[in-house]
């Protein structure tokens, strides 16, 4: 056990082993841009869902200002709350696995410092306000620290490595080569660590020196000469000149990566720049991913990374959404830790271990940020797909018909006469009862965790009347299921088959449209089906009026 002192009481607290390794556990927020107020718990895979302008990406902001303060040519008020520079912006973000993150560190001197002010304490709170946006303040077991002079530099050696992918940060900002892009630092770092070993390279300079730097040299000869005879005119203008001199400096390998390009294969060997958004998107993410590799096993052994992807299913198929998914989980689930805006039901749907979900809605101008519990994430999936069971499985409206005629009536009937209203889907039972059930059961079981279906008040059933053999069956479901009584959301027509309910109106090629019941023993299902098309093609509305084909609401 262990005593834990806070600003306002002390508690008595389990001691837990350390964390292998360093990532955030809790984030609070205060007054930044649109959240005024955020609190909450984090875990290795962190998924952000919300509406768009609902402040997301200012969640995203805030840590971006936690870790790199406001950037050249950044303004405090324009990320206050409403631009109210009487609030102050807090953003506090809560660090576990504190002892190996100090422990990774490379610097002796970094590192001395921040295990002295860790004092043995795994978890650590660090602090950017907008009081002193400059600098940030360390707390360890509920005290403030003062780590003394040099600490940012300690700091930011042992803080995780900080990587934020926004939307406007294009394939061109991490692929080509600079002196700071992830491709650039990657492959100058290659080249310089094989150039130092490489014998050849090493032959190359001083064959290079012998050629254009020593006194002997023919190059150097020549150029010296040339240097004279400039010198000659040149002093005619400016008499004080002494000296021209042409030399060749020793090639900078880095300018030969200036002009390197990225090629992929996926079937047609083009250039990166030549392929589409999405694999584009793709080919930015792997870098950073190989990056952070990259930094792990050389400028930053061991140390864990932090993924803040805004936006993670930008130009990607739903396939390449969830491929991507998998890759962070990977990441995830070895050290780093990964935080996603989204959009894409695709990157939601999915459990995984040491995943959080997280709700944000903005109301009257405020964020909110809310962890979602297992009851909620349907309905996330849900809003995410438009609000609609249409996105999902179904369009809006639909209604379950005993078999292949009643499908093919109803479907014409609806195309026909009501093709202004909201579309219906139209789903067989096959002539069954016990398949009405299936049907509708197979529906909800879509959405279980509900608890209720999306679909409990939007089903109508239409059935024959049934047998009496069968009478017993159909009063079971319908007391299984009383909300369809009680709604009015199931109906028996008045005869055991459709074709028993059509208008009577006679016809040259089919007779009556109403049949009799010996006329409908009598019909094979292609008749039936050939029937109702034909009906349902030429039938009237003013025909619909309340008559045998009216069903009995049960």
């Amino acid at each position: 056990m262990k005593m834990k002192l806070n600003a306002t009481h002390i508690e008595t607290v389990e001691v837990q082993a350390p964390c292998p390794f360093m990532k955030i556990s809790r984030i609070h927020i205060s007054n930044f841009r649109s959240i005024t107020q955020a609190e909450f718990s984090t875990s290795s895979m962190n998924i952000f869902v919300g509406q768009n302008n609902c402040g997301k990406t200012n969640f995203f902001e805030a840590l971006e200002f936690f870790f790199n303060g406001l950037g050249r040519g950044g303004s405090l008020s324009d990320v206050h709350h409403k631009r109210d520079t009487t609030k102050e912006i807090v953003v506090e973000v809560e660090f576990t696995g504190a002892l190996a993150g100090a422990e990774q560190m490379q610097k002796a001197a970094n590192k001395t410092k921040i295990q002295k002010a860790l004092d043995g304490s795994d978890t650590v709170v660090f602090k950017r306000t907008s009081t002193d946006p400059k600098a940030r303040t360390m707390y360890v077991r509920g005290l403030m620290v003062e780590p003394g002079t040099g600490f940012d530099a300690a700091l930011n050696e042992f803080l995780p490595k900080f990587e934020y992918i926004h939307t406007k940060q294009y394939y061109d900002a991490v692929a080509k080569y600079t002196k700071t892009s992830p491709i650039g630092i990657m492959l100058s770092g290659v080249l310089a660590t094989v150039l130092q070993k490489n014998r050849q390279y090493q032959a190359f300079q001083q064959k290079f020196a012998d050629l254009f730097e020593a006194k002997d040299s023919q190059v150097r000869t020549e150029f010296v000469t040339i240097g004279n005879k400039v010198k000659i005119y040149l002093e005619k203008q400016f008499p004080d000149t002494t000296k021209v001199t042409f030399e060749v400096t020793p090639p900078a390998f880095d300018d030969l990566l200036k002009n390197f390009e990225t090629t992929i294969d996926d079937g047609v060997e083009t250039t990166a720049e030549e392929k589409g958004d999405g694999m584009q998107r793709a080919l930015m993410l792997a870098i950073i991913q190989v990056y952070s590799d990259y930094r792990k096993e050389n400028e930053d052994l061991g140390k864990s990374f932090l993924f803040f992807i805004d936006e993670a299913e930008l130009h990607l198929h739903p396939a390449a959404q969830r491929k991507l998914k998998s890759l962070l989980l990977e990441l995830s689930q070895t050290g780093d830790q990964v935080f996603l805006n989204t959009h894409s039901s695709v990157l939601v749907a999915d459990d995984a271990v040491d995943q959080k979900i997280f709700k944000v809605e903005k109301d009257n101008g405020e964020t909110d940020i809310v962890e979602a519990v297992s009851a909620d994430k349907p309905y996330i999936t849900f809003e995410l797909l438009g609000g609609s069971p249409s996105d999902l499985l179904l369009p809006r409206n639909f209604l379950v018909v005993e078999g292949a005629s009643e499908y093919e009536f109803f479907t014409r009937l609806i195309k026909r006469l009501y093709g202004d209203r909201p579309r219906i889907q139209i789903i067989k039972a096959q002539g069954d009862i016990d398949q009405a059930q299936r049907s509708i059961n197979s529906i909800e079981k879509v959405f279980t965790p509900l608890g209720t279906s999306i679909y409990r008040n939007k089903v109508i059933i239409l059935i024959d009347q049934p047998h009496p053999d069968r009478r017993a069956g159909v009063t079971a479901f319908v007391n299984a299921n009383a909300h369809l009584r009680a709604n009015g959301q199931f109906f028996e027509l008045p005869a055991r088959d459709i074709e028993q309910c059509y208008p009577n109106q006679t016809d040259p090629v089919r007779g009556n449209w109403k049949k009799t019941q010996v006329e409908v023993d009598a019909m094979d299902s292609r008749k039936k089906t050939q029937l109702a098309k034909h009906v349902g093609n030429t039938i009237a509305q003013v025909q619909l009026k309340p008559r045998c084909l009216t069903a009995t609401r049960l």
